[in-house]
């Protein structure tokens, strides 16, 4: 069986993430890298053999089978058109675009091209998430009735210079938590829920517009905290948080049943403990070892992200496969913007 040739855009979690996760997956062949400013620096460092200025570029000076966005959001629409245009298979990251409009555009070009097209929620398959959806397509915990997830963190507490200056702290550019991480929250609770949201509120809050880094002080205009309500219908609410002003990093996700509640949680959603509790017990769960476990030395998101590519692979060899679509991206991508995360673009 021949490998699945990919092309990556975009050098910075692209370098560290989707790199090495395509290469330990094992069916597919990373061959070339773009990016505007650096990729023939990482392409050397990754040992990559093609590296090019543009998605553009790439597509026309090499054969590729698969494209992987990993560009930040205001480059999603570019890259996925211009890749389905090319009739690509397509892996993006998320936020899957900056507004409704966006997203709409690339689910339509994704059904003319006919090619297989996923999202980048690699949360779905850590072990303790596989284990809260089964738990409630299992019926186990009786009616669902609400779901709470929240993901704290400190790395945009008043003077942490965690993260530099750069588009992630533009507005116009698609930067802040909401689209960062709330979109992953989203998309959990979705999964979990087993259905699409009906209705969702929420908002954003700015609590340290001014920072700093290296380069002296700056402002920032986007969120540094994000809060929504999600109703999926049937009785079922998600409240969901993200807040990157905390004093420790924390994460929760509860799923409340009439008879049952599961929760998973600890320092982040990839290193949690899991519980079944109810009117007699608390039950610890021994959930299944996460696949790939040792790649978390690397990064923490590798082991999931894997993963999601193996699923990615199962796909595109005609074989039943489980993967975040962009039809599931519009979904949250409506949800973002009831929040408030939405840019206008020509």
């Amino acid at each position: 069986m021949s490998a699945i040739r990919v092309g990556v855009v975009g050098a910075s979690f692209g370098g560290t993430v989707h790199v090495p996760a395509y290469r330990a997956q094992g069916r597919f062949e990373v061959v070339a890298l773009a990016s505007p400013n650096s990729a023939a620096e990482i392409a050397r460092e990754r040992h990559i053999p093609h590296a090019f200025a543009s998605i553009e570029a790439m597509l026309e000076g090499v054969e590729l089978d698969v494209v992987s966005i990993a560009s930040p959001p205001y480059d999603h629409k570019r890259s996925v058109l211009a890749s389905l245009a090319r009739g690509k298979h397509v892996l993006c990251e998320k936020p899957f675009g900056l507004n409704v409009a966006e997203a709409e555009a690339m689910l339509a070009a994704a059904e003319r091209a006919g090619t297989i097209c996923a999202l980048a929620h690699e949360f779905r398959y850590l072990s303790s998430s596989l284990a809260l959806r089964e738990l409630v397509a299992n019926g186990h915990l009786g009616p669902l009735r609400a779901l709470e997830v929240s993901w704290a963190t400190t790395f945009l507490r008043a003077g942490s210079t965690a993260r530099a200056r750069s588009w992630w702290f533009e507005r116009a550019r698609g930067g802040g938590i909401t689209g960062a991480v709330l979109s992953h929250t989203i998309d959990l609770a979705t999964w979990i829920a087993g259905r699409a949201p009906v209705e969702a509120r929420g908002f954003e809050r700015t609590a340290n517009p001014q920072r700093r880094d290296a380069r002296g002080e700056y402002r920032s205009d986007v969120a540094d905290g994000a809060f929504a309500e999600v109703d999926y219908g049937e009785g079922a609410i998600a409240t969901l948080t993200v807040d990157g002003t905390r004093a420790v990093e924390s994460a929760l996700v509860a799923v409340h049943g009439e008879q049952r509640t599961a929760v998973t949680s600890g320092k982040s959603l990839v290193e949690t403990t899991t519980f079944v509790v109810d009117a007699e017990e608390t039950s610890e769960l021994e959930l299944a070892p996460q696949p790939h476990a040792a790649l978390a030395a690397a990064h923490g998101n590798l082991p999931a992200f894997t993963t999601l590519l193996g699923e990615f692979a199962a796909a595109l060899d005609g074989k039943p496969a489980t993967l975040p679509t962009f039809r599931d991206g519009l979904a949250t991508q409506r949800v973002l913007a009831a929040v408030g995360y939405s840019v206008a673009t020509s």
